[in-house]
Protein backbone atom coordinates (compact mmCIF):
# COMPACT_ATOMS: atom_id res chain seq x y z
CA UNK A 1 0.00 0.00 0.00
CA UNK A 2 0.82 2.89 -0.77
CA UNK A 3 1.96 5.99 2.60
CA UNK A 4 1.26 9.08 1.05
CA UNK A 5 -2.31 7.92 -0.91
CA UNK A 6 -3.50 4.53 0.99
CA UNK A 7 -3.56 2.85 -3.00
CA UNK A 8 -2.66 -0.44 -3.32
CA UNK A 9 0.18 -1.04 -5.77
CA UNK A 10 -1.18 -4.07 -7.21
CA UNK A 11 -1.26 -3.41 -10.73
CA UNK A 12 2.14 -3.49 -12.83
CA UNK A 13 1.38 -1.69 -16.44
CA UNK A 14 2.60 -3.63 -19.14
CA UNK A 15 5.17 -0.79 -19.95
CA UNK A 16 6.97 -1.62 -16.86
CA UNK A 17 7.40 -5.41 -17.10
CA UNK A 18 10.42 -6.62 -19.05
CA UNK A 19 8.89 -8.34 -21.37
CA UNK A 20 11.72 -8.42 -23.99
CA UNK A 21 13.56 -10.83 -21.72
CA UNK A 22 12.76 -14.35 -22.52
CA UNK A 23 13.76 -15.19 -19.22
CA UNK A 24 11.45 -13.42 -17.73
CA UNK A 25 8.56 -14.23 -19.91
CA UNK A 26 9.00 -18.21 -19.11
CA UNK A 27 8.89 -17.56 -15.35
CA UNK A 28 5.94 -19.27 -13.84
CA UNK A 29 6.32 -16.72 -10.70
CA UNK A 30 7.77 -13.69 -10.08
CA UNK A 31 8.92 -12.12 -6.87
CA UNK A 32 8.10 -9.19 -5.81
CA UNK A 33 10.92 -6.68 -6.56
CA UNK A 34 12.61 -8.91 -8.98
CA UNK A 35 14.91 -6.65 -11.47
CA UNK A 36 13.63 -3.69 -9.69
CA UNK A 37 17.05 -2.02 -10.44
CA UNK A 38 16.35 -2.32 -14.52
CA UNK A 39 12.83 -1.80 -14.05
CA UNK A 40 13.19 1.73 -12.56
CA UNK A 41 16.20 2.50 -14.89
CA UNK A 42 13.82 1.65 -17.90
CA UNK A 43 10.75 3.61 -16.19
CA UNK A 44 13.87 6.67 -16.20
CA UNK A 45 14.52 6.26 -19.87
CA UNK A 46 10.91 6.35 -20.35
CA UNK A 47 10.38 9.55 -18.71
CA UNK A 48 12.79 10.96 -20.76
CA UNK A 49 11.88 10.18 -23.82
CA UNK A 50 7.64 11.11 -22.74
CA UNK A 51 9.28 14.50 -21.66
CA UNK A 52 10.87 15.09 -24.86
CA UNK A 53 7.57 14.81 -26.41
CA UNK A 54 5.48 16.65 -23.42
CA UNK A 55 7.70 19.78 -23.81
CA UNK A 56 6.42 20.68 -26.98
CA UNK A 57 2.58 21.06 -25.01
CA UNK A 58 4.43 22.66 -22.06
CA UNK A 59 4.07 20.02 -19.87
CA UNK A 60 6.17 17.68 -18.11
CA UNK A 61 6.60 14.56 -16.12
CA UNK A 62 7.92 12.57 -13.79
CA UNK A 63 8.48 8.85 -11.85
CA UNK A 64 6.81 9.20 -8.37
CA UNK A 65 8.73 6.46 -6.35
CA UNK A 66 8.17 3.62 -8.76
CA UNK A 67 4.72 3.68 -9.23
CA UNK A 68 2.82 6.47 -10.69
CA UNK A 69 3.38 9.28 -12.84
CA UNK A 70 3.20 13.38 -12.33
CA UNK A 71 2.53 15.31 -15.04
CA UNK A 72 2.96 18.94 -14.31
CA UNK A 73 2.03 21.89 -16.07
CA UNK A 74 3.80 25.65 -15.96
CA UNK A 75 1.41 27.46 -14.55
CA UNK A 76 2.13 24.54 -11.42
CA UNK A 77 -0.92 22.29 -12.12
CA UNK A 78 -0.05 18.75 -11.76
CA UNK A 79 -1.99 15.39 -11.86
CA UNK A 80 -1.00 12.05 -11.00
CA UNK A 81 -1.59 9.36 -13.53
CA UNK A 82 -0.68 5.49 -12.98
CA UNK A 83 1.04 4.54 -16.08
CA UNK A 84 2.48 6.21 -19.11
CA UNK A 85 -0.91 4.63 -21.10
CA UNK A 86 -2.87 7.16 -19.27
CA UNK A 87 -0.78 9.59 -19.80
CA UNK A 88 -1.72 11.10 -22.94
CA UNK A 89 -6.07 11.78 -22.23
CA UNK A 90 -4.68 14.05 -18.89
CA UNK A 91 -1.88 15.77 -20.76
CA UNK A 92 -4.35 16.36 -23.52
CA UNK A 93 -7.00 17.77 -20.70
CA UNK A 94 -4.13 19.36 -19.18
CA UNK A 95 -2.88 21.44 -22.03
CA UNK A 96 -6.60 22.17 -23.53
CA UNK A 97 -5.14 20.40 -26.82
CA UNK A 98 -5.43 17.32 -28.78
CA UNK A 99 -2.05 16.05 -28.90
CA UNK A 100 -1.48 15.02 -32.35
CA UNK A 101 2.13 13.01 -33.14
CA UNK A 102 1.23 13.80 -36.71
CA UNK A 103 1.14 17.53 -36.25
CA UNK A 104 3.61 19.45 -38.47
CA UNK A 105 4.42 21.47 -35.73
CA UNK A 106 5.02 18.54 -33.48
CA UNK A 107 7.60 16.64 -35.82
CA UNK A 108 9.41 19.64 -36.72
CA UNK A 109 10.28 20.34 -33.24
CA UNK A 110 10.93 16.93 -32.40
CA UNK A 111 13.42 17.36 -35.24
CA UNK A 112 14.91 20.28 -34.18
CA UNK A 113 15.34 18.96 -30.70
CA UNK A 114 16.93 15.44 -31.77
Amino acid sequence: MCVLCGELVMHVHWTDQPLHDVEYRNKTTITAGEGQRDRRRLRIRRVAIANKILDYYGLNIRDWNGSKFVIADKKGNSKIVHDLGGMWKTASDMCHKEMDPLDPGFLKAIQEGA
